[in-house]
């Protein structure tokens, strides 16, 4: 039986960049109400929680057997997930097997190895018609250094290909909000991923060369991703999950990224897209200039294979089923 469950009457997680003070009482609270409800019930068989850390935190004191699913950099809150101690009810998941590599041993006795994340973008992507290529490069995601952003300025400069940036400056979509809210209150710049688009990027924003268009959703990010010459993926972490890979698979758009994180899991050198040596611009440059070698039609073939819902679904209910008999 489908059935909703919510304290907030719309989602939350658009307030989490806020400060602090401001939000630290939104995931708690969210948890509680998970929990009162597994306290009034007897018909609810398994937890699949995705809230980080808090939720991991929380849901280990659950009668209910929980799924916890670990989305970000587990070095973020390493003393954390050192010292979790689960029980024997509790289970994670990761959402790549590099995410897991440096795990601490206490959380790897609870894991059951990991999923990788889909797109419902797949879901029929081999009978869109593919459309004409164009010059341009994107890079989608939110605007921040661990990003990469500014070496893709560097990169696209290089090579001599337009680049787009697609993705929110910290809470700020569209351009004019970002410089209103700038002119309005220099503090804004305390934000680190404001600072960083106002001191690293924006000097290089042209509107020809580089153009950053905001938060793209619907029809409008799938024309940019599809018509595409690439989708470049400069990361300077270990990314853990990808979403955005598994997007441009599906859009016939070929990844060139570091080969770094999940990107070696989720692109296959060659014939979905290129990686470099992780912080070498020039091979960066190089293998970008190469992806015009890259069938889009094996971008999407490989998409509707590995990236659909429906295979995510299917390996989650074999961890499920898992759960279900060990707990």
């Amino acid at each position: 039986m489908d059935e909703r469950v919510s304290l907030f009457p719309e989602g939350q997680f658009e307030h989490l960049l806020a400060p602090y003070n401001r939000v630290s009482g939104i995931a708690p609270a969210h948890l509680h109400r998970v929990l009162a409800e597994l306290r009034s019930r007897d018909d609810i068989d398994l937890v699949h929680d995705h809230v980080e850390v808090t939720g991991l935190g929380t849901l280990a004191a659950a009668r209910v057997p929980t799924l916890h699913t670990l989305h970000w950099d587990l070095a973020k809150h390493r003393r954390f997930y050192a010292a979790v101690d689960a029980g024997p009810r509790l289970f994670v998941n990761g959402v790549s097997a590099n995410q897991l590599r440096d795990a601490p041993p206490s959380l790897l006795r609870h894991s059951l190895g990991h999923v990788h994340l889909a797109t419902p973008l797949a879901d029929d992507a081999d009978t869109r018609p593919l459309p004409p290529k164009e010059e341009h490069v994107v890079v989608l995601g939110r605007v921040t250094r661990c990003k990469g952003q500014h070496v893709a300025v560097r990169v696209a400069r290089e090579v001599g290909w337009p680049l787009v940036l697609a993705g929110p400056v910290g809470p700020f979509h569209r351009r004019d909000d970002l410089d209103r809210a700038v002119a309005a209150d220099p503090g804004a710049l305390a934000n680190p991923d404001v600072r960083y688009w106002h001191e690293e990027i924006a000097p290089h924003v042209d509107g020809t060369r580089v153009r950053w268009v905001g938060t793209v959703r619907g029809g409008e990010r799938e024309h940019l991703l599809a018509t595409a010459a690439a989708a470049l993926f400069p990361i300077t972490w270990e990314e853990p999950g990808g979403t955005a890979v598994t997007e441009a698979l599906a859009l016939v758009c070929a990844v060139v990224g570091f080969r770094r994180g999940c990107l070696p899991e989720l692109v296959d050198h060659g014939r979905t897209g290129l990686l470099a040596e992780p912080d070498d611009e020039a091979d960066l440059a190089r293998q970008l200039t190469g992806s015009k070698g890259i069938d889009p039609a094996e971008c999407v073939r490989e998409a509707v294979r590995r990236f659909r819902p429906a295979v995510m679904a299917d390996a989650y209910l074999g961890l499920y089923r898992h759960v279900a008999g060990v707990a």
